[in-house]
């Protein structure tokens, strides 16, 4: 049986749960943004991994999985966003999901063709400056994330109900999200959705090698840390090469140093050719509360159950 649980996110995005799917580098492809779709949520197909025409051809398979509403996610600091951006809107794309740099020069064309946009966001003031460039919403994206964080490490708890304070469009919860009963939390904060990253990336339709998925699925408690803060701030496990990260950063390594020791493509070393060690393994404090790898549907009928047992489960006054 289908639910929904309507709220402006969901009826913003035309979907029936308010649930995200994170647009991961190497993890969110057709199949993945597919099966949440399906399932009620909002899949995106991440377009940071993929040049232009491995995206092209991604957005046709997701076509082909779902006739029901996918939106795509692009870092802005990337050389492709021109065409990732023309290549979406040509196969009928409506939902982008932005990130890492900001939406205004973007927002106007992509309002003029009547698609919908989402700022990923980390602090208030970026907030608000999503809120002036036109955004229809954001994502406020808690220190706890994995992959590229915000530098100034505020958690969800506090970063949510600030921006829910300072704007007025819908806010969608992210960071440390993986169970129903965080997102509701969530919406006791403020929020009206959430997006979901590792708990999507450690699922059968997740395109991460299967060394990534079991990583999430073993990792405990404190296996994450941010860094690289002089280049792009990053939530990574503790491997091999993140241990050298770590040192060079303690030594005061200049941001050269770090540059050359990251190189050129750590994370699809890791996450989708599965070198544990010396890849980049992008994921977040809340991989501690994971222990299985099912379908990305399984996730959503979960996460629907859960929020209803904590709802019901919530003290209130008067109760002994």
């Amino acid at each position: 049986m289908r639910h929904s649980l309507p709220t402006r996110v969901t009826h913003l995005l035309g979907i029936e749960v308010p649930i995200v799917q994170a647009g991961m580098i190497w993890v969110s492809g057709a199949r993945l943004a597919a099966a949440v779709s399906e399932a009620g949520g909002l899949g995106l197909v991440g377009a940071g991994s993929m040049r232009p025409e491995t995206f092209r051809q991604q957005l046709s398979k997701v076509r082909s999985l779902t006739a029901r509403p996918v939106g795509v996610n692009m870092p802005l600091f990337y050389k492709y966003t021109d065409e990732w951006i023309a290549i979406a809107l040509e196969a009928g794309i409506r939902i982008f999901f932005l990130s890492g740099g900001s939406p205004a020069r973007y927002t106007p064309m992509l309002k003029d063709r009547g698609c919908t946009v989402v700022q990923v966001i980390g602090s208030v003031k970026h907030a608000l400056k999503a809120e002036q460039a036109g955004c229809d919403a954001v994502v406020a994206e808690g220190f706890e994330a994995g992959g590229h964080n915000a530098p100034d490490e505020t958690t969800t708890l506090v970063l949510v109900p600030a921006i829910r304070q300072a704007v007025k469009i819908p806010v969608i919860a992210a960071g440390g999200i993986a169970t129903g009963g965080a997102m509701a939390a969530s919406f006791a904060l403020g929020a009206e959705g959430v997006q979901v990253g590792t708990r999507f990336a450690a699922t059968r339709e997740s395109a991460a090698h299967d060394a990534f998925k079991r990583t999430i699925v073993e990792a405990g408690e404190g296996e994450t840390r941010l860094l690289m803060k002089k280049l792009i701030p990053v939530r990574l496990w503790r491997n091999a090469f993140s241990q050298r990260v770590a040192e060079a950063e303690a030594r005061g390594a200049a941001r050269e140093e770090l540059e050359t020791l990251l190189g050129s493509g750590r994370a699809r070393k890791g996450i989708h050719e599965g070198d544990m060690q010396e890849g980049e393994i992008e994921i977040g404090q809340v991989a501690a509360l994971i222990d299985d790898i099912p379908p990305a549907g399984e996730i959503v009928r979960r996460f629907l159950e859960e929020y209803e047992a904590a709802l019901s489960g919530l003290p209130r006054p008067g109760d002994r």
